[in-house]
C-alpha cells in the first residue's frame, strides 16, 4: 500500500527575480538534511490543503507571507527517508512575499543563493534533476518520480 508523506517545497525568487532564498541546514546533528542547501517546506498536517501548508511553512521558517506563488510540479520520492519512508512532494515557486527573513531558523542558516550559482550549494543529489524545472519558466508544472535507495536517487522520470 502505498501511503505517503505528504509535503511541500518552496523556493522564494528575490524581489529582481536573481537570488533564491536556502536554507543550509546546518544547527541539528540529527538532521537527516544536515549540511545541505534545500528549499524551505515540510510536511502538510491533516486539516490543511497544500496551498495552506507552503505558506504555513514559509512563515515559519522565513517570517515571509507568500503573496503570489505557483506550483511548478510534483515529485514521488520513494524510500527517500531514513526509515524508508515515501514523500509526495507540491513544489511551489513564491514570486512575491511580503516581510524580511531572519538570517536563521532552528533547521540552518537563510541565505540568498544567485540562481546562476546553485550549482555550487551541497544539496540532495537529485534536487540537480528538477531544481532547473522550477525556473525555467515553463507554465506547464512537471510530474515526476524520483526513487532513492541508500540516500541516492535510482532514477528520474518526468512529464509535463
Amino acid at each position: 500500500m502505498y501511503t505517503p508523506i505528504v509535503g511541500s517545497l518552496g523556493y522564494i525568487l528575490s524581489q529582481d527575480k536573481k537570488k533564491v532564498l536556502l536554507v543550509h541546514r546546518n544547527l541539528r546533528i540529527d538532521d537527516d538534511h544536515l549540511g545541505k542547501y534545500n528549499g524551505l517546506g515540510g510536511k502538510m498536517h491533516r486539516d490543511e490543503d497544500i496551498v495552506t501548508c507552503m505558506k504555513r511553512e514559509i512563515y515559519e521558517e522565513a517570517h515571509l507571507e507568500c503573496l503570489q506563488m505557483q506550483l511548478r510540479g510534483t515529485i514521488n520520492w520513494t524510500n527517500f527517508g531514513k526509515n524508508g519512508e515515501d514523500w509526495l512532494g507540491f513544489i511551489f515557486l513564491i514570486t512575491s512575499y511580503s516581510g524580511t527573513p531572519p538570517s536563521s531558523n532552528p533547521e540552518g542558516d537563510l541565505h540568498w543563493v544567485d540562481l546562476d550559482k546553485l550549482e555550487t550549494c551541497p544539496m540532495w543529489e537529485g534536487d540537480r534533476f528538477f531544481l532547473p524545472l522550477v525556473f525555467d519558466g515553463d507554465p506547464r508544472p512537471f510530474h515526476g518520480v524520483m526513487p532513492y535507495h541508500e540516500g541516492s536517487p535510482q532514477s528520474w522520470n518526468f512529464h509535463r
